[in-house]
């Protein structure tokens, strides 16, 4: 039935020529490509991408991100931070209510950090709020967070839609059924007042809102997962905005629709993991040894050619105060950093009469089956025999928890613009996150000193060193990071491209015709 409707959609824009989306949905609806139908409506339940999307333009927290991807008060019209940077003060707005008209006061936070910490609500962001000790609300206008250690980016935290002001009044009463209200009570900008499943989700502005109409007043969320059909179907003049296309056509894109196109540096890295368990990985010198014999750029500008970067280290450029880890052989001539590569190799036991012969286990991707095809075609210079291992994405990262594999396809996406977002996931303690199984206690306390420092600029310096223990011992492979890419029509107003690819609807507009 969706794959019909989607069809039929795409001929009738076809079929108009020049179509635009307003002659579709109307003139003041703002109509938006998700690359999946949400998995849910409760923000607390759900994690991926196009879910927490659309929870944002519902839910409403503390803080809230802007155009430009960064926090700033949402709920609460001010904050005071403690000295020791572990003690944050919020103040609500006054006269806040919900889309129901109830009013809304400090209380909810509480519910909702408790609700997320509950084991029996099936909440999957615990371990994200773990930084936070306690939420109390002493009264209806005022919330008090206290933090394990001192964290500056709270407020990217606070505006993630789990700890978002949810209706508890509806929740108490209807448990989890409350979702099925229509319209759904709301705390953000917009309502929810139609899910057609599989189709769109149909969303209208909150009469409660506190910042009264946001900028375009109707918005319909439609799911295409197929990144080719979506790009279609806007071209077509199907859509306003589509927050993904296919890598292999930014440049034809670019060059046939320079006016659509978006490309920006994202707060991503695409790397390989080693399982440092046992060998051959357990040895830091093979590790090292594959890293040098990979042409990141050749990688990150020939292959993928879609505007990424080389990476050689964890943390993106804007994470690390606007510059990035290279290891003094990055700039080496090829033929040099061979020739260390197989030095190394010998050192550990390997040589053409006894060959380092591994898995590249990745999950089915024409990217990542390019990435593994490549690698293992650098690596035979050094006469090392890498086979290919494909699987669906949920067998390939089954296997990775269960550290059933040697090398295989990871990378991270930031869930806040932090350091130890990225960096986190690499502690000797993470549990089944560290895929690789990577443990240094020096690395651990790199971090915990990093974590400790209240003072922003000597935080990231901090980081900094974290990261270079880990790649020196090298436990992932970095390749690239990761560029956003959408298709926004011209007619669209206030898109401002930024590192977080956040571009809340609330802020979107639509030119008159």
């Amino acid at each position: 039935m969706r794959l019909l409707s989607s069809l039929l959609l795409f001929m009738l824009c076809a079929c108009s020529g020049n179509a635009q989306p307003d002659a579709i949905a109307g003139k003041d609806t703002l109509i938006r490509l998700a690359d999946s139908d949400a998995r849910g409506l409760d923000p607390q339940m759900v994690s991926d991408l196009a879910s927490i999307r659309i929870a944002a333009d519902m839910f409403e927290g503390l803080t809230r991100f802007n155009a430009d991807g960064k926090a700033e008060a949402g709920l609460a019209a001010d904050w005071v931070i403690s000295a020791d940077g572990k003690t944050w003060s919020f103040r609500l707005r006054d006269g806040l209510k919900f889309s129901d008209g109830t009013a809304l006061t400090a209380q909810v936070f509480p519910a909702a950090f408790a609700r997320i910490n509950d084991k029996d609500s099936g909440s999957p962001h615990g371990g994200l709020f773990s930084v936070i000790d306690s939420v109390t609300a002493p009264d209806a206008q005022s919330v008090i967070i206290k933090l394990k250690n001192p964290f500056p980016e709270l407020p990217a935290l606070l505006a993630h839609p789990a700890m978002a002001a949810l209706p508890f009044h509806r929740i108490t009463k209807l448990g989890e059924k409350w979702t099925a209200d229509r319209p759904l009570v709301t705390s953000g900008a917009y309502r929810l007042i139609d899910w057609k499943l599989n189709q769109q989700l149909r969303l209208e502005a909150n009469p409660g809102w506190h910042n009264g109409r946001p900028v375009t007043a109707k918005l319909i969320w439609r799911p295409m997962d197929n990144m080719n059909s979506s790009m279609r179907l806007l071209l077509a003049g199907g859509a306003h905005i589509g927050s993904d296309y296919p890598p292999a056509r930014h440049h034809w894109l670019k060059a046939e629709y320079p006016d659509l196109v978006h490309s920006y540096p994202y707060l991503g890295t695409y790397y390989f993991a080693f399982n440092t368990r046992k060998p051959p990985f357990d040895d830091a010198r093979v590790r090292r040894a594959l890293s040098m014999a990979i042409d990141r750029d050749w990688l990150a500008r020939k292959m993928v050619d879609a505007g990424n970067e080389p990476a050689w280290g964890l943390l993106p450029k804007s994470l690390g105060s606007g510059a990035i880890y290279k290891p003094d052989w990055a700039d080496w001539p090829q033929a040099k950093r061979l020739a260390a590569a197989r030095r190394l190799l010998s050192e550990a036991g390997y040589d053409p009469k006894r060959p380092l012969s591994f898995e590249i286990r990745f999950n089915s991707s024409t990217e990542h089956r390019r990435a593994a095809v490549a690698m293992a075609t650098m690596w035979r210079e050094l006469g090392v025999e890498a086979k290919l291992l494909n699987s669906e994405a949920s067998l390939h990262f089954d296997s990775l928890k269960r550290a059933d594999f040697q090398f295989a396809r990871s990378g991270w996406i930031a869930d806040l613009p932090a350091p130890e977002n990225f960096l986190s996931v690499h502690r000797s303690d993470t549990g089944i996150q560290n895929y690789s199984g990577y443990a240094n206690p020096a690395y651990d306390a790199a971090l915990d000193a990093a974590l400790a420092e209240p003072n922003p600029a000597a935080r990231v310096a901090l980081m900094r060193k974290a990261e270079a223990i880990l790649m020196a011992d090298m436990p992932i492979i970095p390749l690239y990071y990761y560029s956003s890419r959408a298709l926004v029509r011209p007619n669209v107003t206030g898109w401002r491209d930024n590192d977080a690819h956040t571009h809340p609807s609330r802020t979107l507009g639509l030119k008159p015709s």
